[in-house]
């Protein structure tokens, strides 16, 4: 009877430790796994390219022997796509939901360049994602984009860049859905000009050019002071842009020598003007203009991350 009772003990304790282990053996909860998704942040890419069709890529007015900036900015829509299609190539078809799209501000009068763009809005899901599908975007967004460019070369018709209405009117609804991450990739020289949204609020403003720059005397050494004591910058727009990261590639400052602090000025308004709009610190990158080669790794880890 006593080896009975003992052989009783033995087993209950052994079947106890045995559920122990099994429950500790467990997966994580879909709760612990919904925790862990919202802290590493949404895994579906949603990336808004915004080009600056202005009198920037005029071959005439800003030639460059060395790459026309118009092909450099080829072959960052290329990166872009590129970064975009290696990023979502790697994920399970069930969890494919990704999308790139590309807009202007203002629009194009020519409607060609409109239709054109509209082949560039990609929505990669599980019942369209094939990886002949996903591997066909980088082609697209070089030949589409060329094209595009070539356009507006032709019609030579250079309106400007509203790039701050853009902001205020437009990137919520465009640029930004919950539960993604959201990318705007902004490609132009980094002033911003369009006739229709010259605002001027003592010293804030809509837009800025390189004579706007010297206009304010920001064209020295000491431009950070002035910046600072006179509250030089963009307009704000009353926009939360925390759910975005933006990159700014193309920026080109002027060349005169009255403008040597151009490019230190242009980043300093785009920092202060994003940021206060929410933008996180580490989630914005502003760069010059440079050969593709030379820019591609920059575009594809930005991406990556």
């Amino acid at each position: 009877m006593k080896k009975l009772l003992i052989i009783t003990i033995i087993s209950g304790i052994i079947f106890s430790c045995a559920s122990e282990v099994k429950k500790e053996e467990t997966p994580v909860s879909k709760k612990k796994q919904a925790t862990k998704a919202k802290v590493d942040g949404p895994t579906n890419l949603n990336i808004s390219v915004l080009l600056d069709l202005s009198d920037r890529i005029d071959t005439v007015k800003y030639n460059n022997p060395s790459m026309q900036f118009y092909k450099r900015d080829v072959g960052y829509l290329k990166s872009v796509a590129d970064a975009f299609s290696n990023k979502i190539s790697h994920k399970k078809l069930i969890h494919l939901d990704d999308k790139i799209q590309l807009y202007f501000d203002p629009e194009p009068l020519n409607p060609k360049i409109n239709d054109l763009s509209s082949q560039l809005k990609f929505h990669v899901t599980k019942n369209n994602g094939t990886l002949d599908y996903i591997t066909k975007i980088s082609s697209v967004y070089n030949d589409i984009g060329l094209e595009i460019y070539q356009q507006a070369l032709k019609d030579a018709n250079y309106v400007g860049s509203d790039t701050w209405r853009f902001f205020k009117n437009k990137v919520q609804d465009y640029c930004i859905d919950a539960e993604y991450r959201n990318i705007l990739v902004i490609v132009t020289d980094g002033y911003i000009f369009y006739e229709a949204s010259n605002i001027n609020e003592d010293n804030l403003s809509s837009y800025l050019t390189a004579q706007k720059i010297r206009n304010k005397n920001l064209n020295t050494s000491n431009w950070k002071e002035l910046i600072k004591s006179n509250n030089h910058g963009f307009i704000p727009v009353n926009q939360d842009l925390s759910n975005l990261e933006v990159l700014v590639l193309g920026v080109n400052p002027s060349e005169r020598k009255d403008n040597n602090y151009d490019y230190d000025v242009l980043k300093k308004y785009w920092s202060d003007w994003l940021y206060g709009m929410g933008v996180a610190q580490g989630k914005f990158e502003f760069k010059m203009a440079d050969l593709p080669s030379n820019m591609d790794k920059i575009i594809k880890a930005f991406i990556a991350k």
